[in-house]
This record gives structure tokens, C-alpha cells and sequence, in this order.
């Protein structure tokens, strides 16, 4: 039996090829593989010496050779195919094993030049792969260092590996050059300007019980590459297993929290935010959080851009809270929060970072894809319409409503009074339905006067104007756009309302 070994992931061959060796198998090596082989004592033929070719091109050629691919194809059960390598003195190779060149980790250097990434393009490892997956039924293709201790047990107890594996091993080869593949052909393509074709690689995390409803069925898939804000990376410090419509919900949440940097808190409930706040630390945001809407926040998603202290978490634990997300909690908060079994505690990466991240959205039969929006105008006193001027503290409130209405859904309108959301009108069929709900909510809970409105889309009447004014608004943000937008400014300077304009839309349908 021979084994062709060429890997670039050098963890655990040494002992690999020793095992082999010491169960009969004879040991081809290729350049480094070969000289590291060596170096430990184990007995290696060099690829050279069965083709009868040397390497060449800077070891870009060296197994693209009938010697190699022949052995490897060859059916052991067709009488033409060994005649054929009896003819042409080729030997069979029972098993490859190869992991491919660094594409990925060439490409994610900040200084990689195309000349690095062209050099670090495998050709003969895929070839070698896909061959010997081909020819699953007598072939052993082995490329990840996972499977080497199995391989080796397999071999001890039955001579071989079993048919069953080797069929796994196969599908797990493919899978290897498919994502190489397609890994290389965005690189290429994004080089090339070329965008007809969309590669996505995704791994799966976890299986869910059931998506949005019992009778779906659902799984968790993570991108290869970890992002900050992220649920796929988080980790799980407490609490039974998320659920479809957690990952929803906290997703959600986390792209609130991104908004701030100053201590912040965001209660969450149907993707869209029931109380949010800044504060001085957590247990202030929290408090004011909280108290934005004690109703709604039962049963809801909690994220704070802060640790959780042992402070904020005996305030958290005596409501009935789904999960509480954050980038770090204290042992003592742990402690507390733990106590309370299906509490799911996530930690979370909230470094913030300048990467251009896509957004994805299935419809059917299709793909929606979008830069994430991740750029918030900071509102400005400049960016004012009317006569009346924002002060300081509205310049402050304007600033907070901005960037919550953003995240929540359209037609969209938030109500703020000193740093933390009084009402919250989301998803509503016109504008005027969403700014009714958030005002009311606003006086139910007593905050009647100085109020701060913010909208994620322009007012295409001043009906929303005039309503703000009823409901004791002194302070509007908008995007503006509307032909319209001279009669909302008529009507809030005959309101004696300040409003400014940002000149960007938030739409989140």
C-alpha cells in the first residue's frame, strides 16, 4: 500500500507518515513535505523518483504526471485500467493526502500584492484531491489533520479504511477544492471588476429546534470570516440554546449598540427596540431602558456596550429577559445571572472596525445583496431648516433619535427626552399611524413637553408636523427629499419647532 503525502498544514504528518510506515505503507513526499519527513527518520520516496521527472518551475510542476494520476484513477476492478498501468510501469497510490496552498491567509495580509496571491494558487493539490475522490472506492483522500488519528485506527483494526469513510472523505475533498475554488474566483473576479457571479461560503454552526414557527425547520450557517457585532462569533457564557427568532431579535440589537460609543442600552422585542438609552455607565443606561417601556421589555433581548457589572445584573435578573448580550461580564455578574437557568448570556465582539460588510437577503428564487449600512451622519446644528435653532441638549437628543430610528422598522418614528426613547412607532403603512403610536406612548408614560422626534424617512405633508407640535415636540430630525419639504419647515417654524434635515434616508423594511 503507498500514500502520497503533500501538505502545506503541517500539525500531526510527522506522527501520520510514522504510523503509516509502521503498518507496512510505503511514503511519497513532495519538496518541503519530503525534506520534513526526512528529518524525522521516516522512510520517503521522492515524487522524482516515480515519475521519473524532476521538479520544475519552482515546484509548480511536480504531480501532473500520468505516474501520479494514473495510480491514483486507475479502477482496481477493470481489467483495461490495469493492464494499462502494467504496460506503462505505473504503480496504484491507495491514499493522498494534501491540504492545499494558504490562499486565504495570502489574501487577508493588508500588503498582498496579486503576484503573492497568483504564487499561492494550488494547481496539482486540487488535482491530486479530486482524483483521488474520484476513485473513492479504493482510494483514501485525506485533507484535513482531523482525520488522521481515525485513518490510522481504522487501518490497525481492518487493513484499510472502510469503504464508508472513504465515501466521507470524498465528499469532504470536494467540499475542499469547492470552497478553494470558489475562494479564488472571487479574488480574482473582484480583481477582474467582474460581478455576474455571487460565491458564498458559509459553515454550519448549529442546527435549530424549529425557524420562525415549530413546523420549519432551521440551522445556524456562520461566514468563514469573523466579524465584530457578530452572533456567529459570540460566545455563549449561559443559558439554553438560541432559537431562529433570537438570532433575529439579537442580530438586531447588536446593530443598535454598533450606533454608540458612549455607554449604551437597547431592550429589544420583534427586531425592533422597545427602550434605549445612554447613561453615564450601565446601570444607568439600563435603568433608563428599562424604564422607556417596562411592558414591552418582557420576554426581550438586552445589549449593552459596556461589562456587565454585578450591579446591572441584579437589576436585569428580576425581569424575565430572553438574552443579555455584552462585550464582557464580571465574574460577580455572572454569578447572579447564572442563577437563572435559561437566561442565555452572550459575550460579544463589539470592537468597531471600518470593514465594508455585505448584507444578504433570500427572496424567492433570488438573492438581495447590500453594503450593511453602517455610516450615521452626525447631526449638526448646520443641518438646521427653521428659525428656531437646536440647543446643545437637543443637538444631544437629535443625535440618540437618529441613530435608534434608524433600526427600526419603516415607516419609522422615535421619541427621545434626555438621552433615552420615550415612544417608538415602527412598521406602520404611512408615517402619520407610526407618529401617533410613539406620542401617545410618550404621554402615557408622562413625558408631555421639550420632546425630540426623530423620522427614518421625509414627512411628504406636514400632518406629522402639526401632530408633533400637539404632543409637545420642540425638536425634529428628518432626512428630507420630499418636493413637499417647504410646507413640513412652514409648519414647524409656525410651531416654533427646530428641525433639521441630514440628508440621509434610513429606510429598514
Amino acid at each position: 500500500m503507498r500514500a502520497l503525502i503533500s501538505v502545506s498544514d503541517k500539525n500531526g504528518v510527522v506522527e501520520f507518515a510514522q504510523a503509516l510506515r509502521s503498518l507496512g505503507w510505503e511514503i511519497i513526499a513532495t519538496g518541503g513535505t519530503m525534506n520534513l519527513l526526512r528529518e524525522k527518520g521516516v522512510e520517503v520516496i521522492n515524487i522524482s523518483d516515480v515519475t521519473g521527472f524532476p521538479e520544475i518551475c519552482d515546484g509548480r510542476v511536480k504531480t501532473l504526471h500520468p505516474k501520479v494520476h494514473g495510480g491514483l484513477l486507475a479502477r482496481r476492478d477493470d481489467e483495461s485500467h490495469l493492464k494499462a498501468l502494467k504496460d506503462n510501469a505505473i504503480e496504484f497510490i491507495d491514499m493522498v493526502c494534501v491540504n492545499l496552498y494558504p490562499f486565504r491567509q495570502t489574501i487577508a495580509k493588508p500588503d498582498v500584492t496579486m503576484e503573492d496571491a497568483i504564487e499561492n494558487i494550488d494547481i496539482g493539490g486540487p488535482s491530486m484531491l479530486r482524483s483521488a475522490a474520484k476513485n473513492y472506492k479504493d482510494v483514501t483522500v485525506v485533507c484535513n489533520p482531523e482525520n488522521y488519528a481515525k485513518i490510522i485506527e481504522e487501518i490497525k483494526a481492518g487493513g484499510n479504511t472502510t469503504l464508508e469513510t472513504r465515501l466521507q472523505l470524498s465528499a469532504e475533498a470536494y467540499t475542499h477544492t469547492a470552497q478553494y475554488d470558489a475562494m479564488i474566483a472571487t479574488y480574482m473576479r473582484r480583481a477582474a471588476g467582474l460581478n455576474e457571479k455571487l460565491f458564498l461560503e458559509f459553515d454550519l454552526k448549529q442546527g435549530l429546534r424549529y425557524g420562525e414557527n415549530p413546523h420549519q425547520q432551521a440551522k445556524f450557517y456562520a461566514a468563514t470570516e469573523a466579524v465584530s457585532y457578530s452572533l456567529a462569533s459570540a460566545k455563549q457564557l449561559g443559558g439554553k440554546e438560541l432559537s431562529y427568532n433570537n438570532i433575529q431579535d439579537a442580530n438586531a440589537a447588536l446593530s443598535i449598540v454598533r450606533e454608540f460609543d458612549e455607554p449604551f442600552c437597547v431592550g429589544l422585542k420583534h427586531m425592533n427596540p422597545c427602550g434605549a438609552a445612554i447613561g453615564k455607565d450601565v446601570v444607568e443606561a439600563w435603568t433608563k431602558a428599562y424604564e422607556a417601556d417596562k411592558v414591552s421589555i418582557f420576554g426581550g433581548i438586552v445589549a449593552v456596550n459596556r461589562e456587565v457589572t454585578k450591579e446591572a445584573a441584579e437589576l436585569m435578573k428580576p425581569i424575565f429577559l430572553e438574552i443579555i448580550m455584552a462585550p464582557s461580564f464580571s465574574a460577580e455578574a455572572l454569578e447572579v445571572l447564572s442563577a437563572k437557568k435559561n437566561l442565555r448570556l452572550l459575550q460579544v465582539d463589539m470592537t468597531k472596525d471600518d470593514k465594508v460588510v455585505n448584507q444578504y437577503v433570500s427572496v424567492n428564487g433570488g438573492m438581495l445583496v447590500q453594503d450593511l449600512d453602517k455610516t450615521t451622519a452626525t447631526v449638526t446644528a448646520d443641518m438646521c431648516v427653521t428659525e428656531q435653532k437646536p440647543s446643545a441638549e437637543q443637538i444631544t437628543d437629535l443625535n440618540f433619535g437618529w441613530r435608534v430610528v434608524k433600526h427600526v422598522k419603516s415607516n419609522a418614528i422615535v421619541v427621545v427626552k434626555d438621552g433615552h426613547t420615550v415612544g417608538v412607532g415602527a412598521g406602520q403603512m404611512n408615517r402619520v399611524g407610526s407618529a401617533e403610536i410613539a406620542l401617545k406612548q410618550a404621554h402615557a408614560a408622562g413625558f408631555t413637553e421639550d420632546l425630540v422626534l426623530a423620522s427614518d424617512g421625509f414627512f411628504p405633508f406636514d400632518d406629522t408636523v402639526t401632530m408633533a407640535a400637539e404632543y409637545g415636540v420642540k425638536a425634529i430630525v428628518q432626512p428630507g427629499g420630499s418636493v413637499r419639504d417647504e410646507d413640513s419647515v412652514k409648519k414647524a417654524n409656525e410651531k416654533g419647532i427646530t428641525m433639521v434635515m441630514t440628508g440621509m434616508r434610513h429606510f429598514k423594511h
